[in-house]
């Protein structure tokens, strides 16, 4: 599992503020240095990442899956996205330093060492790759390489710095963790795995989008072309709206494919209706010209957390009770 969202690596701050939020003494306590570490591993993107592997065990159980087999799987996934995650604020760093958002990350505030902080990530990801690969098996370990691999090489290194788009397809790392947590179980890939992997894939950008209208002079300022640095509210907008339909449609799909109870598709459309009523609020308020906390994004970007944890929570609890 690697950081979703680059999507997922926009989206989730507060916990890294928290944990470096305080001024660095003369010389760093152990107690700093630990918290530092911490803080390059982005835990709440980790646990979001989390939330979309273990729905995918049980649903490939169809039950509880085996309990050895799923805690192994979420120690390896929680040191693939904390590699990940280590890369990108190394790899990121100068960005970081222009941001407001992200300024007081350890990298920037030199309380971790770019070298150190390498080693770090080294170190977590060859853990990740053995522990899935002998706690559950090496298809699980190779999918949660290549995430990792593609997040850094293609997202971080590639995309980000260079299109709009870039969180479209840098996405694609974060939509791994259902396979992950899939493959751990079943051994091989279906359909069920590939429709979860769609959801996050979809739901990704007005995530992304929406965050991104919050810290647009942010990433304008450090040279980073998020849709809204380079497009107009308006049309962010209604692209955001076409991909929370796509989100909300294929969350549905898995209902047929998976062959869930009732449970799963009453709370994938509730929560999907919210999800798409929320979009359609930000399009509407775009097109009347309203601007920054008017545009209120943190609403849909609020929702779309909740809205992601709620469908794959369900999915995991219908093979409970069907």
């Amino acid at each position: 599992m690697t950081s979703p969202l680059p999507a997922h690596g926009a989206a989730h701050q507060a916990l890294d503020d928290r944990l470096t939020t305080e001024a660095p003494a003369r010389q760093a306590t152990f107690a700093d240095v630990i918290k530092a570490y911490v803080a390059l591993t982005k835990p709440r993107i980790i646990e979001l990442l989390l939330v979309t592997t273990i729905p995918a065990m049980f649903l490939a159980a169809g039950g509880v899956p085996p309990l050895l087999t799923a805690l192994w799987t979420m120690l390896g996934g929680l040191f693939a996205a904390a590699s990940a995650n280590v890369f990108n604020c190394v790899i990121d760093r100068d960005i970081d330093e222009v941001m407001r958002r992200t300024r007081r990350r350890p990298v920037p505030r030199h309380l971790v060492s770019p070298a150190r902080a390498t080693i770090f990530g080294i170190v977590l990801g060859v853990a990740s790759v053995l522990v899935l690969g002998f706690g559950a098996n090496w298809l699980s370990a190779g999918l949660a390489l290549a995430a990792n691999a593609f997040y850094v090489f293609i997202y971080t290194m590639l995309l980000k710095r260079r299109t709009s788009q870039n969180i479209v397809w840098g996405g694609i790392a974060g939509c791994f963790p259902p396979l992950i947590g899939w493959t751990a179980i079943a051994g091989s890939i279906g359909w069920p795995p590939i429709i979860l992997f769609l959801i996050v894939f979809f739901w990704t950008p007005p995530h992304t989008w929406a965050l991104a209208f919050r810290y647009r002079e942010d990433y304008a300022a450090a040279k980073v072309p998020m849709l809204p640095v380079v497009m107009d509210a308006p049309g962010v907008a209604a692209r955001i709206l076409v991909y929370s339909v796509l989100t909300v449609a294929t969350s549905l799909a898995l209902w047929p494919a998976a062959q869930t109870g009732w449970l799963y598709p009453l709370v994938a459309a509730v929560t999907g209706a919210i999800f798409l009523w929320e979009a359609v609020q930000l399009l509407r308020r775009a097109r009347a010209g309203l601007r920054d906390a008017a545009l209120k994004p943190m609403r849909l970007f609020h929702w779309s957390n909740s809205y992601l944890a709620l469908v794959f929570l369900a999915a995991a609890i219908d093979p409970l009770i069907f």
